[in-house]
């Protein structure tokens, strides 16, 4: 039965490549990893490798293809309001206008 890898086989995680990688505003904790949420001293790679015992999982080359994000709404242009028929041969608009008269 085989499992996962070994923590050795895998290769170290390189922070600056990695899409998650930020620079802190914080002198003390200078750098940041924003997939997992937290700032360090030290490099956040070293830092999961201390914590878990395992290479980072959650890198991310910033060369891959980026993840699309959902295009905004698009303004449509509005719709001209269609032509009036003309009036029905049918109807006798005489009749109407006299009729709103009388009442």
């Amino acid at each position: 039965m085989s499992g996962p890898p070994a923590a050795s086989s895998r290769p170290a995680p390189n922070c600056f490549g990695c899409r998650h990688f930020a620079v802190s505003w914080d002198p003390h904790s200078p750098y940041a990893c924003r997939l997992m949420g937290f700032k360090s001293k030290v490099l956040p790679a070293i830092e999961v490798l201390r914590a878990d015992g395992m290479p980072c999982l959650g890198f991310v080359s910033k060369t891959a293809a980026p993840v699309p994000r959902p295009q905004p709404l698009r303004r449509y242009e509005p719709v001209p309001a269609p032509a009036l028929d003309p009036v029905p041969e049918w109807a006798d608009v005489r009749g109407l206008s006299t009729f709103r008269r009388l009442v």
